[in-house]
């Protein structure tokens, strides 16, 4: 291992990242700070690089982690562990770059533990971290030493956590196999109806659906519906979301899948901006498609989750359904079972694929 000096307390790095938060904050309910051009510019620059990170969804993801950094929040995520007497080492981080900010809950887990972060940033998200670490490291400089950037191959680091898709994690797993590591591949996320949903638990779970245009593994991709379903209560709750329609990306999506759909001879439903058809061999959709399965027994949808668990990052559920599929999944950390409108609002302890990165990162000591 490679043992660093790392001249900073919990409690300063908590300090640091708290003030961060706090001027993510002020900036959006437009307060002027010594950051406000700093962070403005990075929106603009990150938008410029990625044209799915549209204002609202760059405003949300920046009032996520505004409410994640407060000193409240990241004394209650790190009190559970012991974080004394850490030996520093480095912690390779490949991140994704689908959403903003994706991968930086890795990259502060790695500098809260007291490790030093290498990170390897998407080139479709390489603006709003380095941003963020910046805020911190204004507000405590030596924590500069706790993060390096690295561009091309990885060298001179202890352990590993890359994010990326199936066919990625097959060559991290070759490549960094050696090492300590965590390697996530693709997960989607997943709704489970029963028909006794309410018009507000709809329009809850379009933004489970649309939140960053359905990019992200807790995006819900599919529907598991009882097979006398009546879908007019879902479609009127997505209707709430039909300005995303006029998103040009988004439209040119719907379009191209439409008529791959129409063209295959599929069964569609269709708003004119989401569309639906059954799906039972997959939990993946398309950018604004959405599949959907029939069962008969809730029993038989709680046994079928927990074969696939390892395939599942989300599973929005309510009721007996939620209580059922939790009993089957019994002592399982992922797929983690969430209420409606719920998917894209993580706490600091609800971990990627149910994997515990700060009791992984306390192995390292």
């Amino acid at each position: 291992m490679n043992s660093l000096a790392i001249n900073t307390t919990l409690n300063d790095r908590i300090s640091a990242f708290a003030k961060a938060g706090k001027l993510l904050s002020s900036y959006l309910k437009k307060e002027s700070t010594e950051s406000t051009t700093v962070i403005e510019a990075a929106f603009y620059r990150a938008q410029s690089k990625n044209s799915w990170f549209t204002d609202e969804n760059l405003n949300y993801a920046l009032d996520q982690w505004s409410q994640a950094l407060t000193v409240e929040a990241l004394e209650s995520w790190t009190t559970p562990y012991h974080l004394d007497n850490i030996t520093a080492n480095i912690v390779a981080i490949i991140t994704a770059g689908n959403l903003p900010l994706v991968g930086f809950h890795d990259v502060l887990s790695v500098i809260i533990t007291g490790h030093h972060a290498m990170i390897k940033n998407s080139g479709n998200d390489d603006v709003l971290t380095p941003m963020l670490l910046q805020l911190a490291t204004d507000a405590l400089p030596e924590l500069k030493q706790s993060y390096s950037y690295n561009d091309g191959r990885l060298t001179g680091y202890d352990a590993v956590i890359a994010t990326g898709s199936n066919n990625t994690a097959r060559y991290f797993e070759h490549y960094f196999g050696s090492k300590p590591h965590i390697i996530r591949k693709n997960r989607n996320s997943i709704a489970v109806l029963t028909g006794t949903e309410t018009i507000k638990d709809m329009e809850a779970l379009s933004e489970d659906v649309f939140r960053y245009f359905g990019l992200g593994c807790r995006s819900v991709t599919h529907l598991m519906i009882p097979r006398d379903y009546n879908f007019d209560l879902f479609f009127n709750g997505m209707f709430v979301q039909k300005e995303l329609i006029k998103n040009e990306k988004y439209l040119n999506n719907y379009d191209y899948n439409k008529a791959v759909y129409l063209m295959s001879n599929f069964d569609l439903l269709d708003n004119e901006f989401l569309l639906i058809k059954e799906e039972n061999d997959s939990y993946t959709s398309p950018i604004a498609a959405l599949g959907y399965s029939y069962y008969d027994d809730i029993k038989d949808v709680a046994n079928q989750l927990m074969t696939d668990a390892d395939k599942l990052q989300c599973i929005v559920a309510q009721g007996t359904a939620a209580q059922v599929i939790k009993t089957q999944l019994g002592e399982l950390t992922a797929p983690a079972i969430v209420d409606f409108g719920s998917t894209q609002c993580p706490m600091l302890n609800d971990y990627a694929d149910g994997v515990d990165t700060v009791n992984f990162l306390l192995t390292l000591s």
